[in-house]
């Protein structure tokens, strides 16, 4: 057990190093000035941009910036990613362009919470729904309930976030309006967000739970318990329920990080104060300090599902061992 998890630890490191790297790469290729957009920031903003990354050249005036060679600009790009990186491991992302009074830190600190509150709920139902959808419509195999839980899930994972979100705001905002466009904080804030996010992600586990399902219902232990006089829900509940649930297990590690990417879109439609929001906000506006802040917090979370998903998919499991 600790050797694998030391070995996952170790993959976990190179994974964030790689996508730290990939990142910082592709934010300096983005046309304009490093950590510059085109909302030009307050002098203090930009110079303690400049301390801390080593990035001095902010500081120059905007001719002498343009007369700059392409190797200047590379030692102070090298420069800021050597710098940079080492904040990034102390767990200090910097200050922001668009929140001068705010450091990427404090914007963290106050949005992740509620993205991982909506993650959360819209992961459980998610969970809940999907499985209790997949395992009757692999009971009921070829009858109408099967069909018609085969057409919604179809049209769950075929439909993006955005347009069920706008479908869901339209039915139950403007045409029987109980409940409320945007905003968070109370349960009908939270309701609508929360479906739509977990939408996608229901579906996907309704199909998966109904084909782990149809194949543990074939296995030779279940047609034993059925010989032996087991009813049918004995069946289900006993003998197929944990080993069918061992694919979906494997699924939630990568399920709860998409959920957490996937709220981008929900957050920015609900006007929900998260992560996503805060991110998407970077991006249009080149707060490059707040975009890689989050990817970075975001790629940590998606390692530590993975290797807790590893970890609780061999202790359900005693068939597999951790080497």
């Amino acid at each position: 057990m600790l050797r694998l998890l030391g070995w996952r630890l170790v993959q976990g490191v190179v994974v964030l190093w790689t996508v730290y790297t990939v990142t910082f790469a592709l934010l300096m290729m983005a046309p304009g000035d490093p950590f510059v957009g085109e909302k030009k920031p307050p002098e203090a903003v930009v110079r303690a941009l400049a301390e801390k990354y080593g990035l001095d050249y902010l500081t120059f005036p905007e001719e002498q910036r343009r007369s700059m060679t392409w190797g200047q600009h590379a030692y102070y790009i090298r420069k800021a990613y050597a710098r940079y990186l080492g904040l990034a491991v102390r767990g200090d992302f910097g200050p922001t362009i668009d929140y001068p009074n705010f450091s990427v830190n404090d914007i963290i600190k106050t949005s992740l919470p509620v993205s991982a509150t909506l993650g959360s709920i819209a992961l459980l139902f998610a969970l809940w729904v999907g499985s209790l959808a997949g395992t009757l419509g692999a009971v009921r195999k070829g009858r109408g309930t099967d069909l018609a839980l085969s057409v919604l899930t179809l049209l769950g994972v075929s439909l993006p976030s955005f347009v069920v979100g706008a479908l869901l705001m339209m039915l139950f905002v403007v045409y029987i309006p109980i409940l409320p466009a945007a905003g968070w904080g109370s349960a009908s804030q939270i309701f609508l967000p929360a479906l739509t996010l977990s939408l996608f992600f229901l579906a996907y586990i309704a199909r998966l739970a109904r084909a782990s399902t149809l194949d543990t219902l074939s296995a030779d232990y279940v047609r034993t318990a059925r010989a032996k006089g087991v009813s049918p829900r004995g069946v289900v509940m006993k003998h197929v329920g944990a080993n069918a649930a061992l694919p979906l297990l494997s699924y939630l590690g990568p399920a709860a990080a998409n959920i957490l990417v996937g709220s981008f879109v929900v957050e920015k439609l609900f006007a929900i104060p998260g992560l996503g929001t805060h991110f998407v906000n970077g991006c249009l506006n080149k707060d490059i300090p707040l975009v890689l802040g989050s990817v970075m917090v975001y790629t940590t979370l998606v390692v530590v599902f993975n290797m807790l998903v590893d970890v609780a998919y061999a202790a359900v499991d005693p068939r597999i061992t951790l080497r």
